[in-house]
């Protein structure tokens, strides 16, 4: 379809490489897989004898120590196979992946963790901004609350995927994101007083109940259950508190938007489509879009006074029925720095905006009021 007048200028730039987390292959949630490991790889590695050095020189590491270390570590071939592009890659399905994360069994177990933490959610919601829905969104789509938070040796992924990183178009990049985190998790293990050997993560290194990568745990994490010691593996009150802190620094904006819902009418529809261009970070006026034809199927916003709000186009293909579109706005980016793939944050956003309705639900029945949080995602 042709670009209309009104939006055919290019917009944004490419956004960045991110470190907390690229979008996977689908895994469901909860499989476990029988590890292929090669021991001693990476023994008298001249590639890790140079990581080591580097280490060395820049934090006082233990030469001894980190040879030793790096001798007992596997290569992961299992890993590796889960960060390969399949040569022919899944058409995108968002109905199956939403209904895969917006399960009843997670919407209950989010209502169990939003009810068991709710004094911490809402300390973190005064402190940072962010709704206590996004944070039980985010870690409900993670780990289903902490129920499975992966079963690789982050040690061996890490170094699988920083010296063996399969020969992918973006491997060079890749290698240095992963050569980045393996730098960080032997610094945050040794300061935490952490053996790097025991700690058990996703396929490619992401940690605990939040499912943060070791630059994020160092960049982002915070002690939040006052114990002084930040703990993502087991404590749900760190977990919160990280979450809060991590989407606060990227730019969360309290008491806005997430998403903005469009008409299905022949105009809208096309507008959109020709506007979808992939690019999370919100670039195309709002006023733009509707000049060239769309609708805005949000009767509560002052057009007027959102004129200049940036948008992006959230594109959600499924196969045999039409492409569903909606608004993006800046908290709908921030999501996307979690995790740069428009259905997890969607999926994120509609999880949490469940929960709370589920709560809301049950406290009616119950006589006890509303005890979900007012926040940015129910507008």
């Amino acid at each position: 379809m042709a670009t209309s007048p009104a939006i055919a200028q290019s917009a944004g730039k490419k956004p960045p490489l991110l470190v907390q987390s690229q979008p996977q292959p689908a895994v469901q949630q909860g499989q476990t897989f029988e590890e292929e490991i090669i021991p001693q790889r990476y023994a008298n590695n001249p590639n890790v004898d140079a990581f080591i050095n580097d280490m060395v020189a820049r934090y006082d590491f233990d030469e001894a120590a980190l040879h030793a270390l790096f001798a007992g570590v596997s290569y992961s071939a299992t890993a590796v196979k889960l960060v390969t592009p399949s040569p022919t890659p899944s058409v995108k399905n968002w109905r199956a992946y939403q209904s895969r994360f917006l399960d009843q069994v997670r919407i209950n177990a989010g209502v169990r963790f939003w009810r068991a933490n709710q004094a911490t959610l809402q300390r973190a919601y005064e402190e940072f901004g962010v709704p206590p829905e996004v944070i039980v969104g985010i870690i409900g789509v993670e780990t289903i609350y902490g129920r499975f938070m992966g079963n690789f040796r982050v040690l061996d992924a890490l170094t699988t995927l920083t010296f063996d990183y399969p020969d992918t178009a973006n491997r060079a990049d890749r290698q240095a994101t992963f050569r980045k985190n393996l730098e960080d998790y032997l610094v945050w293990t040794h300061d935490a007083q952490i053996d790097p050997n025991t700690v058990l993560g996703s396929y490619t290194g992401a940690i605990g109940i939040p499912q943060f990568l070791p630059s994020s745990i160092v960049q982002y994490a915070v002690n939040y259950d006052g114990n002084k010691r930040i703990d993502l593996r087991t404590s749900e009150a760190d977990a919160i508190g990280s979450v809060a802190n991590y989407l606060r620094q990227h730019g969360w904006e309290n008491g806005r938007p997430v998403v903005w819902k469009i008409g299905t009418d022949a105009g809208s529809l096309g507008v959109a489509q020709a506007a979808a261009d992939g690019q999370p970070e919100p670039h195309w006026p709002l006023d733009q879009l509707l000049r060239a034809g769309l609708l805005l199927n949000e009767p509560q916003v002052n057009v007027a006074s959102e004129a200049g709000t940036p948008v992006t186009i959230v594109d959600l293909p499924s196969p045999g029925r039409g492409t569903e579109y909606m608004l993006g706005l800046k908290n709908f980016y921030v999501l996307t720095r979690y995790n740069r793939s428009f259905f997890y944050a969607l999926a994120v956003y509609q999880l949490g905006e469940r929960v709370k309705a589920q709560m809301a639900s049950s406290d009616a029945v119950n006589g006890n009021g509303n005890a979900a949080v007012p926040g940015a995602a129910s507008q």
